[in-house]
């Protein structure tokens, strides 16, 4: 009898034991035979991606600006995803729409929105990553605190202010020593996310006293100097006298550049900060598309040129490629944010990332 009672309990035992087996294996993160290896919660959302499984390489080309996030993502999630190579290229927002409406990418990164001419409705999603100010950077010895409001700031890029001690610039800087030194405009040669972003906000802000319209490029005034890409404005500035650019918050800090305080819409003078660029985009709403506008958002403590940074992707991929792109934006929104303020950008808004996420299940592979 006692030895037909040890044989039922070994059984029992190995019963459960299998069932155990059984309902881990139906909950693994294992690739399905589309090769997606992205699992969904309840909520329909994206909850998690077996990174391991990732295999080949992704190509991406675009935004400079969103160039020093990218990077330490790429970098980043090579730990998890050691089979995946991601490829990312600063080319700029407008060859990067370029590319990927040639499909001679794999996603896109820009800082301005898509036009008809450039791909038509439907052929692209949007996702945002991430935010970050755009700096009014200068060089000009002996000063280093500047003040400047949307419209000083019109007048001085559509060269109408030619001298740093213009009375406009004076009235705004009260005590400053302002030498007669000649403003030298430095502008993007490449077309640009940044120089959208930029003339967006002075056409927002400036309103009337803004003339050269706003895009990924502009009829600069005749005497202004270019350079490609975020990095080529930044050393323009730092290496020519009585210089004032635009430049992107990673790499003015990086080429060691001082910037001005720019006005916001509440009337205060806001340095260039993340918790700037934050406040902005806790202020502006997102449209159904994803896409939204933190330009000269309201806000004591809000930073008015700050420029959110989106990812396109094609609504449809095959099954290795669309796997490895989600993967990849996947990460971006996921570990990747908390990876943003290390390399000078601001994070999404919580709700904001989430949307994004959900954007991916729009996204058929296979």
């Amino acid at each position: 009898m006692r030895v037909a009672q040890r044989r039922l309990l070994r059984l029992l035992a190995l019963l459960l034991a299998l069932s155990f087996v059984a309902a881990a294996c139906g909950n693994d993160n294992t690739p399905s035979a589309s090769g997606d290896p992205t699992t969904t919660a309840a909520d329909g959302g994206t909850s998690g991606v077996d990174y391991s499984a990732l295999t080949g390489t992704i190509n991406g080309s675009g935004s400079s600006f969103a160039d020093g996030f990218y990077q330490q993502v790429i970098s980043s999630m090579a730990d998890q995803a050691p089979d995946l190579t991601v490829n990312y290229n600063p080319v700029g927002s407008g060859q990067g729409k370029k590319d990927f409406a040639a499909k001679l990418n794999d996603f896109a990164g820009t800082d301005s929105l898509v036009k008809p001419e450039e791909a038509p409705a439907g052929s692209y999603l949007y996702v945002p990553t991430a935010a970050a100010p755009i700096t009014v950077s200068y060089n000009l010895d002996g000063v280093t605190e500047l003040n400047l409001s949307a419209t000083t700031l019109a007048k001085i890029f559509q060269g109408e202010i030619t001298t740093w001690d213009d009375a406009a610039i004076k009235a705004e800087n009260a005590g400053a020593k302002l030498p007669s030194t000649k403003i030298v405009i430095v502008h993007r040669a490449d077309g640009s996310g940044t120089t959208s972003a930029f003339t967006k906000y002075l056409t927002k802000a400036a309103g009337a006293d803004w003339k050269l319209g706003a895009g990924d490029t502009v009829n600069w005034p005749a005497g202004s100097q270019a350079g490609q890409k975020n990095t080529g404005v930044a050393q323009l500035i730092k290496d020519t006298k009585g210089a004032i650019g635009y430049v992107d918050f990673a790499d003015a800090k990086a080429t060691g550049l001082s910037f001005a305080k720019i006005k916001n819409k509440d009337g205060n003078f806001a340095e260039a900060t993340l918790a700037g660029a934050s406040a902005a985009l806790a202020g502006a709403t997102a449209a159904d598309d994803l896409t939204l506008d933190a330009l000269d958002a309201a806000g004591a403590d809000t930073y008015p040129i700050t420029a959110v940074t989106y990812i396109l992707l094609r609504p449809t991929y095959d099954a290795t490629v669309g796997a490895n792109v989600k993967g990849f934006v996947t990460y971006v929104l996921t570990d990747g944010q908390s990876e943003a303020a290390s390399v000078d950008y601001a994070k999404l808004p919580a709700a904001l990332a989430t949307k994004a996420l959900a954007q991916l299940d729009k996204v058929t592979v296979g």
